[in-house]
């Protein structure tokens, strides 16, 4: 998401000093033209999917850069196909890119706040772009039209909102979001369900009609409903994600393969494969901030979620614990080795570097004394302003080229396709840490590779490690290392 007030300045840009005018305009809301408030990742991919469907969309972005790049067709961020897509819309006319939210709004049915609630220190939602956009938008949409939330927003805010609007002549409605950063496009085109929550059922109707066909499940409900769905499903995919790591870890001490685990859980069909993949955890926009925000919000009302304090918990130690398998596989000290890094978004396919687990792990290697070289197809230029110690190559080889160990932090379809051979003979080592259990461990042995992940018993010449059932003997149970 794209912030809303310009650095240093406590107003948009696109409104005058003073007061704020409420000036309903003349013209009808009409639900064909759409605006979307904020050109990020959700604000953008919504806008261009609406406006594919034969909507007229007006995006508003403060940002000029951002703004120049959408008018021209561009998009701003990395997501599959929707380049393509914008550059489309924008040429047939039915996607523009404004500054000022009378441009945006003017005769808009429907008005779409897409910007960021970022996390402060002690995990709320920080709601301020979402009240200033939704304030400002007050001061010029026409009677009768919708605002509707597409932020991830705390229970109880949309109600908030109406409560204590000036305009009760506009109605406000609950619009979650579920789309995966990377297949954003395909989960709009064709979402698993459009949920949508209000007081006004005319209004909560309206919205529900924008996204989906015939056979699309709806779910119209009340907005704190609506909004606790929306934390209630990412909260939930981050436990499970949590709890199949500390699978993985008991997997480790007793000499058991997470995978076939993963595999025979989820052929159960009320638990799933899906987000049964042990690896580095959870990160990106959604998950680390919604699981907090959830958490703190239970506190509000007297609840301690102890389950999501614990999902938060095991999400840190994962990447102590691949930092470990690294510290152990050079035998104890990281000291003037050097250790590539393949992969820094936070997943594949996009170049979101917001959470990253790798940011994480990085800082942690560099902390105890080893030089990073690492690489990744798209997010290199996001990741040099978090990362200023850390050297940036573009090519996996040149990243690997006189390495003592590798790890492999995103699950890149270009390294699990590396010519691994070629890459073990330009390393110094022979260490392979694989952090999302997406490599081929007997390949890369075959290689003459020492082949680590998570969950799984280590592959190679040597390949016992400290701390692992391979190492204590079958059915020892060796102290955790790291905590």
């Amino acid at each position: 998401m794209t912030g809303w007030s310009l650095p240093g300045r406590g107003r948009p840009a696109c409104l005058p000093s003073g007061p704020l005018l409420f000036r309903p305009m003349a013209q009808q809301p009409d639900d064909r033209v759409i605006c979307v408030i904020g050109a990020g990742y959700v604000g953008l991919v919504t806008a261009a999917g609406l406006a594919e469907l034969g909507r007229e969309v007006r995006v508003v972005e403060i940002d000029p850069e951002r703004r120049a790049a959408v008018a021209a067709g561009r998009s701003p961020i990395h997501e599959p196909g929707l380049d393509g897509l914008l550059e489309a819309v924008v040429a047939s006319g039915r996607l523009r890119a404004v500054e000022t939210m009378g441009e945006g709004v003017g005769g808009a049915g429907i008005v779409i706040v897409a910007v960021g609630t970022p996390p402060t220190p002690d995990g709320e939602a920080d709601l301020s772009q979402v009240r200033q956009a939704v304030d400002h938008a007050l001061a010029e949409v026409a009677s009768g039209a919708v605002i509707a939330i597409k932020s991830t927003v705390p229970p109880g805010t949309t109600r908030a909102l109406a409560r204590g609007s000036s305009r009760q002549d506009v109605a406000f409605v609950m619009f979650p979001e579920f789309l995966r950063e990377g297949s954003a496009l395909e989960d709009l085109r064709h979402p698993s369900r459009v949920v949508v929550g209000g007081e006004d059922a005319a209004a909560v109707s309206r919205v529900a009609a924008l996204l989906g066909g015939p056979d699309t499940t709806r779910l119209l409900c009340d907005s704190v409903s609506a909004e606790l769905i929306k934390y209630g499903s990412n909260a939930f995919l981050a436990t499970k994600i949590s709890f199949i790591n500390e699978m993985a870890q008991l997997c480790e001490l007793t000499g058991a393969d997470i995978e076939r685990v993963s595999d025979g859980m989820g052929l159960d069909p009320r638990i799933g494969r899906s987000f049964l993949s042990a690896g580095l955890g959870w990160g990106g926009s959604c998950f680390p901030k919604d699981v907090r925000a959830l958490e703190t919000s239970a506190g509000y009302h007297g609840q301690s979620f102890w389950l999501l304090k614990a999902a938060i918990e095991v999400n840190s130690q994962q990447r102590r614990r691949f930092t470990a398998k690294l510290v152990q596989g050079l035998g104890g000290s990281l000291e003037g080795r050097r250790v590539a890094i393949l992969g820094l978004a936070f997943k594949p396919f996009t170049d979101d570097m917001r959470q990253a687990p790798a940011a994480e792990v990085i800082r942690q290697l560099e902390d105890l004394g080893a030089e990073i070289v690492a690489t990744d197809p798209v997010a290199i230029d996001r990741a040099r302003l978090l990362l200023p110690r850390t050297r940036l190559v573009a090519d996996p080889y040149e990243a690997l080229t006189g390495a003592d160990a590798v790890g492999i932090v995103t699950e890149w379809p270009e390294y699990r396709d590396l010519d691994w051979g070629r890459a073990l003979g330009l390393m110094k080592g022979r260490l392979v840490v694989d952090g999302r259990n997406c490599l081929d461990g007997e390949a890369i042995a075959g290689h003459g590779g020492v082949y680590v992940s998570m969950g799984r018993r280590p592959r190679g010449p040597g390949a016992a490690l400290p701390g692992t059932a391979a190492e204590a003997g079958a059915g020892a149970v060796p102290s955790l290392p790291l905590g």
